[in-house]
Parts: structure tokens; C-alpha cells; sequence
């Protein structure tokens, strides 16, 4: 079983049969299932990697911002985030500079 830490998150990828599962550590020392039976017939090492890109895209790491309410900002400590004027969510990326619907 490999572990690796995602945002603070700790997360195992183990063996089932030919494939694999990915497991959450909560902070209550119980696990959750995040996905079982994936990657069948892949390599543990590049088993790691597939987890670690699956995990990114299921817990994204950012702000989501509902606009159109611009008269109102977030507060997230002494970050203000004004969510822009459009009539649909938006996702804000800490490691982008753009404003985009996620896909």
C-alpha cells in the first residue's frame, strides 16, 4: 500500500485483486472509499501517479465563486475574492490566472 498526502489530505492506493483502490485517511482515523477497482493490470508506481491525477481532478483545490453577486465579496482572512458578473458558477484556481467554468 503507497500513501500520499493531496491538500492536506491523506490518501492510500492498495492492491485488490489486478486492480486498485483509493482510500482517504479522515481526520477521525476512519477511511473513506474513494474509488476501488481501478487501474486494472497497471503497476504500482504508475498505479501512484493515476491516483494522485484522479484525486486532483475530485478534489480541486481553489474557491468557487457564484456570481452575479459583485456587491457582495467572499472574505477568506484578509483575501477578498469578488466573483465575476456572470450568471453561472465559477471556479477560481489558485495555480491559474483566469476565471473558468471547471470542466
Amino acid at each position: 500500500m503507497d500513501t500520499f498526502i493531496y491538500n492536506d489530505m491523506t490518501f492510500s492506493v492498495a492492491a485488490s485483486g489486478t486492480a486498485w483502490d483509493i482510500l482517504r485517511q479522515l481526520p477521525n482515523d476512519s477511511t473513506a472509499v474513494v474509488g476501488t477497482g481501478l487501474f486494472p493490470g497497471v503497476a504500482a508506481s504508475d498505479a501512484t501517479a493515476r491516483a494522485l491525477a484522479l484525486v486532483k481532478s475530485i478534489y480541486p483545490v481553489g474557491v468557487r465563486s457564484v456570481g452575479p453577486d459583485v456587491s457582495h465579496p467572499m472574505r477568506i482572512g484578509n483575501l477578498r475574492i469578488v466573483g465575476p458578473d456572470v450568471t453561472h458558477p465559477n471556479f477560481i484556481y489558485w495555480d491559474k490566472d483566469s476565471v473558468s467554468c471547471p470542466k
